[in-house]
């Protein structure tokens, strides 16, 4: 298990361990995962859909369902105090006030039937204690914090009158109500046009810096980390594989599937129609028992001991940026496999780099 560590964390995370009871067996959605997150910093966690970054959060916060179950062995520590040691009366004045989540589909995150005002001010009057016109002035100064014109209509209205935009940033507003010490941001832009994207990311960005909060900020797309966080966190498969400073990751990737992911993201200088590069294959059954490196059978500079033995997670040169790699991106015997492998046309794990059979 390693941790970065971080002069005067917020958040500690040592071995996390998250697994569903289902019809076909044990999943460990979540594997191990060790990171701290200092105050008033933004970390990013990355990685394609199935990668374990929602289950991750939400272990952090104990929202999981009744088959979810967190290894005893597993800890969180939020500013000294253990999370999941939280007593039921403890845990509903914890999420708001101390921890808050932006989820990734506003629509049906707000109430469809209850007008915007309403949704705004009540955890207001549950946590804070504010009566009816405190909590509505409150409401109103987040609407215009949040750049939503109108304030006072808005709050007459109900979240199907609102664009997808307005409801995300009513949906940040609401997180943000109870002065929270750690944002949560789980896909906070699926489904919204780019230059909305923009103004969200920039929005989340810029209320972080003023509130002076910390925040994880969850994504597939690397893009969006990138100029948005200081750190950047790679998941694949329920696991951290590359940990880094954003501008340390960006200028010198480490593992292959981090730069796996960068090459899939299409350039500007292309010509048209350029085809993009994907990621081979599939990622690996988390039922089924995984021998060695699990990103192996997808990787081209795989070799046969990442078949054989599962890399921990370790320094790479500079010691803040974590891969768990045995031959990482700029290492000689990285360059050879995967010269090797191109030209055989198949990974170490004899699978067919076309479309990922054996």
């Amino acid at each position: 298990m390693t941790t970065t560590r971080i002069r005067d964390s917020l958040l500690t995370v040592e071995n996390l361990r998250t697994t569903f009871d289902t019809p076909r067996g044990h999943l460990t959605a979540v594997d191990g995962v060790s990171f701290a997150l200092g105050r008033a910093e933004t970390l990013g966690i990355v990685g394609e859909s199935g990668s374990g970054k929602s289950v991750l959060v939400r272990s952090i916060m104990n929202l999981l369902g009744a088959n979810a179950t967190v290894a005893e062995d597993s800890k969180v520590m939020f500013d000294g105090r253990d999370v999941h040691r939280l007593s039921r009366w403890e845990s509903r004045h914890f999420w708001g006030t101390e921890i808050a989540m932006v989820f990734q589909d506003p629509m049906t995150s707000l109430n469809p039937v209850k007008r915007i005002g309403v949704q705004l001010t009540e955890s207001m009057r549950f946590h804070l204690g504010l009566n009816s016109g405190e909590a509505t002035e409150r409401a109103l100064e987040l609407l215009d914090q949040v750049r939503i014109p109108e304030p006072r209509r808005r709050m007459e209205q109900y979240p199907h009158e609102l664009s997808g935009g307005m409801r995300q940033r009513v949906m940040i507003a609401i997180a943000l109500a109870c002065k929270p010490r750690l944002l949560v941001a789980d896909e906070p832009t699926t489904a919204l046009d780019v230059t909305v994207q923009k103004q969200i990311l920039d929005l989340l960005t810029r209320l972080q810096a003023e509130l002076d909060m910390a925040m994880i900020l969850i994504t597939h797309d690397l893009g969006v980390v990138s100029g948005h966080t200081d750190r950047v966190a790679v998941m694949y498969a329920g696991q951290l594989v590359e940990v880094a400073d954003t501008n340390e990751l960006f200028g010198a990737v480490q593992h292959p599937y981090t730069g796996a992911l960068l090459n899939s993201i299409p350039k500007i200088e292309q010509p048209s129609h350029t085809r993009l590069e994907v990621i081979n294959g599939w990622p690996p059954d988390l039922i089924r028992g995984i021998r060695g490196c699990r990103f192996a059978p997808r990787c081209r500079s795989a070799q046969a001991a990442c078949l054989e033995e599962a890399p921990g997670l370790r320094p790479t040169g500079d010691r803040e940026h974590m891969a768990r790699c045995f031959f990482p991106l700029g290492s000689e015997g990285s360059h050879q496999a995967m010269a090797t492998n191109l030209r055989a046309g198949q990974t170490a794990a004899g699978l067919d780099l076309t479309t990922g059979a054996e």
